[in-house]
């Protein structure tokens, strides 16, 4: 094995869970930030409990329109390829002339 590419290793870090239930477990960050735990999850604890799905859907929604702004189509990218491949062609000098005075 290769030396010094572990992370450091924190045998007691802290967990805090959104409801305020907290432990310690071994981890390679010294804190941990959970929004359920054992102590408050509805399977763990037969409760029926509304998580924050909405805001989960919001985030999930928003991140999917940012992807599909910047998708293009082949054609699209064709289309521009071409017109880079043309705007290099006239930017390049038409006679030797050109090409000294430069």
């Amino acid at each position: 094995m290769k030396a010094k590419i572990h992370p450091k290793w924190y045998p007691e870090a802290k967990v805090t869970c959104a409801c305020g239930n907290t432990f310690t477990l071994g981890a390679a960050v010294p804190e941990i930030k959970i929004e359920v735990c054992s102590a408050c999850h509805p399977f763990y604890t037969g409760q029926m409990k509304f998580l924050d799905a909405a805001g989960r859907v919001d985030a999930f929604m928003a991140k999917r329109a940012k992807a599909s702004k910047k998708v293009l189509s082949k054609a699209q990218r064709r289309e521009i390829k071409r017109t880079k491949r043309i705007k290099e062609e006239l930017a390049k000098p038409a006679s030797l002339k050109e090409l000294r005075k430069k």
